[in-house]
């Protein structure tokens, strides 16, 4: 058995997870708490930390196809025609550092510009390298560019989880 990364319909993170769960299969869904404006009241809310992807751990050989049509689910991600499968580390430093609780805005990052390097200094990515791509408006959070585990990827992130890269 191993993790593999599941892509989700738009905004069904977690009737995907619950169906995927129902199979019997464990599924990981990191959240992050952020706090939001709702009716003009400040509520703290629980959003994917990756929007429209979450982890399965399945024998694929066996339970592909159950996977692939639960409810919510869009696709199993694939490099070329065959399913990536995630390195049990990487979900366990995930899980290991999914311990934050409440965004806290830092007022000195409006500085931060296109494609400026930067370095996450809290929550579950940690110590990551990035580049700043963009802030993203009324959501308190920023896309970045990572650069690891061999591969290119965007994530969004608690904007005051960013600062800027300082060379050691």
């Amino acid at each position: 058995m191993g993790w593999y990364v599941v892509s989700t319909k738009p905004n069904h993170e977690k009737q995907a997870e619950r169906n995927i769960e129902l199979m019997g299969f464990e599924c990981f869904l990191p959240r992050l708490q952020e706090e939001k404006t709702i009716r003009r009241q400040r509520k703290t809310v629980s959003a994917p930390l990756f929007p429209g992807y979450l982890f399965v751990r399945v024998n694929l050989s066996e339970h592909c196809r159950g996977v692939m049509y639960a409810r919510g689910v869009r696709k199993l991600v694939e490099f070329g025609s065959k399913p990536v499968q995630v390195d049990v580390t990487v979900i366990d430093a995930i899980k290991s550092r999914m311990t934050d609780s409440k965004m806290h805005l830092l007022q000195g990052l409006k500085q931060l510009r296109n494609g400026q390097l930067v370095q996450i200094k809290d929550g579950p990515l940690v110590g990551l390298d990035a580049v700043f791509v963009r802030e993203m408006p009324g959501r308190q959070r920023a896309m970045v560019l990572l650069h690891t585990l061999a591969l290119h990827a965007r994530a969004e992130v608690d904007i005051d989880k960013l600062s800027p890269y300082m060379a050691a």
